[in-house]
């Protein structure tokens, strides 16, 4: 999996919003913009090939006004781009690059 077969699905509309992933982005004050705008423009920092049912990835970006956001995607072959979740990624976890993970003590 790489960015420009996700950027690709994304130009074309081929993107799975489940419920789960509508309710968590309300909770979150996250607009489907914000996550588009991540894949679009974001690089993939994480690849999670054991993940099923399909490897995916994790991206970071920016929302549509330049927040730094996290999105985990996985191109699902019979329905396009899977987003999995999106989150802002606060410096408790990660670096101050905001795309190291900081080790675990």
């Amino acid at each position: 999996m790489n960015i420009t077969d996700l950027r690709t699905l994304i130009s074309k509309r081929q993107i799975m919003w489940t419920e789960h992933l509508s309710l968590r982005l309300r909770e979150r004050g996250i607009k489907r913009a914000d996550v588009i705008n991540c894949i679009q423009n974001g690089e993939i920092i994480e690849h999670y090939p054991e993940d099923k049912p399909f490897e995916s990835c994790l991206i970071f970006g920016t929302s549509v006004s330049e927040k730094p956001l996290h999105v985990v995607a996985a191109i699902n072959p019979n329905a396009g781009c899977c987003i999995i979740t999106s989150y802002c990624p606060s410096t408790d976890k990660w670096e101050s690059d905001l795309k190291t993970r900081k080790e675990r003590k």
